[in-house]
């Protein structure tokens, strides 16, 4: 049990893909600028995060695996993470509009999003087992939901700030996620898997 716990804490705050690892910038810029938006956002891709690596861990080890095909492995998580994604964009489009209006075009960026796809091929990189991968997508999840509901957080906190007219807007957005990834590399290497 102990060893899930570890897991799942390096995936959340010590190897946080968004702030130690640099995936999944484009969704974590474009819609941090919202808060609401932003939990939203957390939520609907710790959810893809989770099922899609459910499903690669179920095809890579029933199917790949067995037949030998693992070099078609990207392709095949990619086709998944697709699947599951239009599916989820279609029942939040009809249960929740007005979600689906503010996340806009970043909810089928959630598609192609990095973090999407390293989160099952590191699992199968590390020979995960199936909890083990399970829990690593959940950790990795919330580490992204955590990363931008905090820059969502400061960037609300900087419309009432006086910031320079040259840094208005992603420049100080940049600078704000160096200062959040400078925060998070003070957890390097505190736990060791």
């Amino acid at each position: 049990m102990a060893s899930y716990l570890t897991l799942f804490i390096s995936a959340v705050v010590v190897n946080n893909y968004v702030l130690t690892r640099f995936l999944g910038l484009c969704i974590f810029f474009g819609v941090s600028k919202n808060l609401n938006a932003s939990v939203g956002m957390g939520m609907a891709v710790t959810s893809v995060i989770t099922m899609s690596s459910i499903l690669a861990w179920v095809v890579y080890h029933f199917v790949l695996i067995p037949f030998n095909l693992t070099f078609l492995r990207t392709v095949v998580f990619v086709l998944l993470i697709a699947s599951f994604v239009q599916l989820l964009e279609t029942i939040i489009k009809k249960q929740a509009p007005a979600l689906y209006n503010m996340w806009g075009i970043y909810l089928l960026l959630i598609a192609t999003n990095c973090i999407v796809l390293a989160v099952p091929i590191l699992n199968a990189d590390s020979n995960f087992n199936f909890l083990q991968s399970v829990v690593n997508a959940i950790g990795s999840g919330l580490g992204f939901a955590m990363a931008i509901i905090l820059m969502a957080s400061l960037r609300e906190k900087l419309r009432l700030a006086d910031v320079p007219k040259p840094l208005e807007g992603l420049g100080v957005a940049f600078i704000l996620a160096g200062m959040l990834a400078l925060s998070f590399l003070g957890f390097s290497g505190m736990i060791s898997l």
